[in-house]
């Protein structure tokens, strides 16, 4: 009975003073903030739904730009490559033409080759693998191994086919032969 009493006692003092009338504003008052506070986070929510599609649309139009970028590149340096190549193309068709049994013809096609060798060379390709040089897998294919005394050990007697490098990349490693 005594608990009962306690119970009734405190509810008596925390409603003492009290009308219904504040009781009831004070609870329409909680209720509006917490509303307001769902409002508000709401509203953020919604601001930081916009930034997220927002942002995830200008990446996509970033990556379109720049593939497209990378695609114009590329095809300015492939029209660059065939800008420099199109004298010795029509220096072949006039070779190609031309009667084969005459002096000028071996002569035509040698001016032909130095021609390509330029045009290439101006555009960075640079020739791997010469007679006399010391042989590294890097830039040589061994084809063949000879006995060779005028040669040093690992050193090239004769390049089977010419490798080209373009920058720090080799395109295509020399195929040499090698002295033992």
């Amino acid at each position: 009975m005594e608990g009962m009493n306690f119970l009734a006692e405190k509810k008596t003092k925390s409603t003492e003073g009290k009308t219904p009338e504040v009781e009831e504003k004070a609870k329409k008052s909680k209720k509006d903030s917490t509303a307001d506070e769902i409002a508000s986070l709401r509203a953020e929510i919604e601001q930081q739904k916009d930034l997220l599609l927002r942002t995830a649309a200008e990446f996509d139009n970033f990556k379109r730009r720049t593939e497209k970028e990378r695609l114009s590149a590329a095809e300015f340096t492939s029209a660059n490559l065939l800008k420099k190549l199109l004298p010795v193309f029509d220096n072949v068709d006039r070779a190609n033409a031309a009667d084969r049994d005459s002096a000028d013809y071996a002569k035509g096609v040698e001016m032909i080759v130095k021609m390509l060798t330029d045009a290439v060379k101006e555009l960075g390709l640079k020739e791997i693998g010469a007679v006399g040089e010391t042989f590294d897998p890097k830039f040589h294919e061994a084809v063949m191994h000879v006995e060779d005394e005028n040669f040093g050990e690992n050193t090239i007697c004769n390049v089977l086919q010419k490798g080209y490098m373009f920058g720090e990349t080799v395109i295509r490693p020399a195929m040499v032969q090698v002295a033992n």
